[in-house]
């Protein structure tokens, strides 16, 4: 082979080299390309599909330091609680799906109603779902465990939606029902950690911590 061919040659691939890589690149800058708009989830498989590193929203931080907004509660009986009736007790409030949410958010509440931490005289631990306490009782009747949980009703989500909980990234039902997420309410009432849990893990731990945290 002469040199004039092995430069053709060489010359045919080096422009083929040169097309394939400027192709590559169009199509990884266009918009239309699907790769490029993915987003990429981070972290252990969940039921919301979301990311591990949750971010609480703008709703939920503006509560930290601040006194627990007026609230009402009702239990199975139909008594009213407001924010006044949860002070004298370091107080989490879980939030959650309930019916719609199993079996996460139930054995979440499960779990705070069998961990003697959450049920003492120093700490309580309040599942609250927008359920009737009607229609809640058939969770109880298919999970019994959930009969040692305190449970509250959020009748109309009205609660729910004035904390800004129906809006947050653990919600699979934005503005119309909560997701995954916990308000740690100290002794005088003041509002001290705020988590949203896309995820929905057992928090117990964690939480247990944070309040220490609060002597």
């Amino acid at each position: 082979m002469n040199n004039n061919k092995k430069s053709s040659i060489v010359s045919i691939v080096i422009v083929s080299v040169v097309v394939l890589a400027m192709g590559y690149f169009l199509f990884k800058s266009s918009p239309d390309n699907p790769a490029k708009n993915q987003v990429v989830n981070v972290g252990v498989d969940n039921m919301h599909g979301g990311s591990t590193m949750a971010v609480n929203s703008e709703a939920l931080d503006a509560l930290i330091g601040k006194p627990t907004p007026d609230i009402e509660l009702s239990d199975k009986d139909g008594k009213v609680y407001t924010s006044a009736d949860f002070k004298e007790k370091n107080t989490v409030l879980f939030f959650n799906e309930g019916l719609m949410c199993y079996p996460a958010c139930w054995n979440q509440m499960a779990s705070f109603g069998s961990d003697e931490r959450f049920n003492s005289d120093q700490i309580q631990a309040i599942s609250v779902v927008v359920d009737s306490a009607k229609d809640w009782q058939t969770a109880i009747d298919k999970m019994p465990q959930l009969a040692k949980a305190v449970t509250m009703f959020d009748a109309n989500a009205n609660t729910s939606r004035q904390l800004g909980i129906l809006a947050t990234a653990s919600s699979m039902h934005r503005g119309s029902l909560p997701g995954h997420t916990y308000i740690v309410i100290d002794k005088d009432g003041i509002v001290r950690y705020v988590f949203d849990d896309p995820n929905m893990a057992i928090a117990n731990d964690m939480l247990f911590k944070k309040i220490e945290e609060l002597k």
